[in-house]
């Protein structure tokens, strides 16, 4: 069992990095490979397979549809940078930093994190020209912000997929991973306020270039707060987003306190995961999306579906891999081993994760195939299942370089050309988060069995 694992996972990571095999099909052929050596009845495995992908997708792939069309309406109608706007008056002068971190920790939450620093970013660099603060100073926190509600926070596809393989609650897992992510950016931000004294970099006047003064110049007395465009109001614009956190948060409150009676399935109805983005999606339509016509709006709609058909495919392949191993028996035998060392149960999947983070590139390919490995694993060993879901998703923010489209994306758009100054204002940045993470979860596993 421990060869057939063994090879599975060296067939998937060569058939991503080595071939053109599309992840998707890399974890199905894994999956197949593991059961075949593992010695499943071959007449058994495309039922487990199946099995693993239905199940999976039952439970999560109706809010990832409903997260990526909420995310598109957000994109388009300028809802991201009406909370930017919002946060910045919030925090005042010179706190700026905390304002693009706070709007990238609440952005990613319904916006893929490269589309989101996309929309953001030109804000971050008025900023930077207006105060003559650095963009590493400004806009880091906000990259920073995004990657790791992207990383932690459903209804992002890629921790959503997790939770469903490994059959944690949604709406718990959205509330624990608004608690763990915080610290994350905070430190993150500080070190990007470090490192913009470091690396002095300003917009030049010329609004295509950069330029890199002598000495840091002092802050003009400059208007942050006049959007370049007609934006929704603050309330539009944190409404379709609060209300589902809101509902779900409630729904917990309840069952907490023991609340019973029709109140109370009124409120377990609303707070259920589906139901409770669901309503986020109509308030973004009909709120965000007022101005837009009806074909805008489906259009654009159409359009997040189709960027979250491949995470869809990737999650559901994960939850046909983890199927396999349970079915085989191997995840009850890893377990047995583990149980056997020292190494706490529940770093695996931060371990595979991390492993699989920095051969490939991709975050959400990493959490998904960390899940689909460790998940039968922890179940059989007894661990905390939520806690291993964290481990996966927080393993996939190690050290985020050359492979990662997102490494591009925040390098590019700050004007860092300088390969060791990309890796200072990123990859770190990214490996900050990851550290950060990983102390938080060893300490919540020391309370939470």
């Amino acid at each position: 069992m421990i060869i057939a694992l063994l090879i599975g996972i060296v067939v998937l990571i060569v058939l991503i990095l080595k071939t053109k095999v599309h992840p998707f099909l890399g974890l199905i052929i894994a999956a197949v490979t593991i059961g075949l050596i593992g010695g499943m009845d071959p007449s058994k495995i495309p039922g487990s397979i199946t099995n693993g992908f239905g199940g999976t997708l039952g439970s999560i792939g109706i809010i990832i549809g409903f997260g990526v069309m909420m995310g598109q309406i957000f994109d388009r109608t300028g809802a991201a940078e009406r909370m930017a706007m919002t946060f910045i008056k919030l925090f005042g002068k010179k706190n700026e930093h905390w304002a693009m971190a706070l709007t990238g920790f609440i952005v990613s939450i319904p916006i893929f994190c490269d589309s989101g620093f996309v929309v953001v970013s030109p804000i971050a660099k008025a900023i930077s020209k207006k105060t003559r603060r650095s963009i590493v100073a400004i806009a880091g926190p906000l990259a920073a912000g995004l990657v790791i509600t992207h990383s932690l926070i459903p209804p992002t596809p890629g921790p959503l997929g997790v939770a469903g393989t490994f059959g944690v609650d949604v709406g718990k897992f959205i509330l624990w991973g608004i608690i763990i992510a915080l610290p994350m950016t905070i430190v993150s931000t500080l070190y990007s306020q470090w490192l913009g004294k470091k690396i002095y970099q300003l917009p030049a006047d010329n609004e295509e270039g950069w330029e890199r003064p002598a000495q840091i110049e002092a802050a003009k007395d400059v208007d942050l707060l006049t959007p370049s465009r007609e934006l929704p109001s603050a309330f539009e614009s944190f409404l379709p987003l609060l209300a589902p956190i809101l509902l779900i948060l409630l729904k917990n409150i309840f069952s907490a306190a023991g609340i019973e009676g029709a109140l109370n399935t009124i409120v377990a109805f609303l707070g259920t995961p589906i139901i409770a983005v669901g309503i986020g999606l109509l308030l973004a339509i009909f709120v965000l999306g007022r101005h837009m016509d009806r074909k805008t709006a489906l259009s654009e709609m159409e359009a997040g579906i189709r960027s979250a058909g491949i995470i869809i495919l990737v999650t559901g392949g994960g939850g046909a891999l983890g199927q396999i191993l349970k079915d085989s028996g191997t995840g009850n035998y890893v377990a047995e081993l583990l149980a056997q060392t020292a190494i706490p149960i529940i770093v695996l999947p931060f371990i595979v994760a991390t492993i699989v983070r920095f051969i490939q590139g991709s975050g959400t390919v990493a959490m998904v195939t960390a899940a689909g490995i460790c998940a039968p694993i922890l179940e059989a060993a007894g661990a905390n299942m939520m806690l291993g879901a964290f481990a996966a998703c927080i393993g996939s923010l190690f050290f985020s370089y050359f492979n990662d489209s997102y490494f591009w994306v925040v390098n590019n758009l700050m004007g860092i050309k300088d390969t060791k100054e990309q890796i200072r204002n990123w990859s770190i940045t990214s490996t900050i988060a990851w550290g950060v993470g990983f102390v938080e979860l060893l300490i919540l596993s020391i309370f939470l069995h």
